[in-house]
């Protein structure tokens, strides 16, 4: 088997047109007759494309239409876990060549559809109304000594002419077709404008205690992390933004610990890197003492019991005296009650 492979690869490279390389890759290309998909150079050379993105997206062209794609089922036909594969569906969704969109189905369910495009950037470009004509092949020339099969030419069709319509007396006329609706592109444009990020926070009084303090820490960065070696005017941008952690009585180890723990590798723009967490991470100010304390209980007021000088019966009044039946028998007879004010 390995002579024969040998072999055979010898003759594709003598096959191969044109002087070989010196260095570098040596394509044998054979024509696909079948079982074949056709991608663009736009996606197999993306330079902010993964290559388990561009990888994914070749798996995605070659199925069939209706295959289900999520996550689950591209797990299940690649060796890739399923944070990777989500992973690059979210870059190809970032450079428009995958959409996912909620579609109502008549019976009031809502199901997600997604939708991939082999070529986003054709979707910006208005199309045009004209016709496409054939290519038309070029002429082949065959050697007198090669027999040519003849075939019989099947008799040129003649397209039927469609007959004028003469409107007639009692005729109405013909409605004018509606115009097409404008284009609209379902996936957005791989260079569509970022939203703009956040300012940076902003200390209520920057006295010069913080502003000391909050220049001393930003110089101080290089010394646990080499990559934050600060220009005097980052440092000087950034120190309103440390100087809000302070007043928020964040303590100089945690912001330190906050700004270089966890750096991406390699870490390209440190500054950028600062703004963002300084920005994001900014935790709210304490609360003050009377936040803090406990609400109040409503107090309630229980009623005391009292014994009637009658009938020594308990009930409830808050002050001595006789109880209900013994103030509707005095009432009765005349006799003077003494009430609870």
């Amino acid at each position: 088997m390995d002579t024969q492979q040998s072999t055979a690869l010898t003759r594709a490279l003598a096959e191969v047109p044109g002087p070989l390389p010196t260095s570098g890759v040596i394509h044998i290309i054979i024509p696909h007759n079948d079982r074949f998909t056709v991608v663009g150079n736009h996606l197999a050379q993306h330079p902010d494309l993964s290559c388990t993105a561009v990888g994914i997206a070749v798996r995605i062209q070659s199925l069939p239409q209706g295959t289900e794609i999520s996550i689950k089922a591209l797990t299940a036909r690649c060796r890739e876990g399923e944070k990777r594969i989500a992973a690059a569906l979210r870059e190809l969704e970032a450079h428009g060549y995958l959409q996912r969109f909620r579609h109502r189905l008549p019976g009031q369910k809502v199901i997600t559809r997604t939708v991939f495009c082999n070529q986003p950037a054709a979707l910006l470009r208005p199309r045009s109304q004209a016709p496409v004509a054939a290519p038309v092949p070029a002429p082949v020339t065959v050697p007198a000594s090669v027999p040519v099969p003849v075939t019989a030419q099947p008799p040129a069709q003649t397209q039927a002419q469609p007959q004028a319509h003469t409107p007639g007396p009692d005729s109405q006329p013909e409605p004018e077709p509606a115009p097409a609706p404008p284009f609209v592109p379902l996936v957005p444009p791989p260079t569509a404008p970022k939203p703009p990020r956040p300012p940076l926070p902003q200390p209520g009084t920057l006295t010069p205690e913080l502003g000391r303090s909050a220049t001393a820490l930003l110089s101080d960065l290089r010394r646990h992390a080499p990559e934050f070696t600060l220009s005097e005017g980052d440092i000087h941008h950034l120190a309103p933004a440390v100087a809000t952690w302070l007043e928020r009585d964040a303590h100089p180890d945690t912001i330190r610990r906050t700004l270089t723990d966890d750096l991406p590798q390699p870490l390209r723009h440190p500054v950028k890197l600062l703004k963002h967490r300084l920005t994001a991470l900014l935790p709210p100010p304490l609360p003050g003492a009377c936040d803090l304390a406990a609400p109040a209980r409503p107090r309630v007021v229980v009623t005391p019991f009292q014994t009637c000088d009658d009938c020594d019966r308990a009930f409830r009044s808050p002050d001595p005296g006789h109880c209900r039946d013994c103030r509707e028998t005095r009432e009765h007879r005349g006799e003077g009650v003494r009430v609870a004010a």
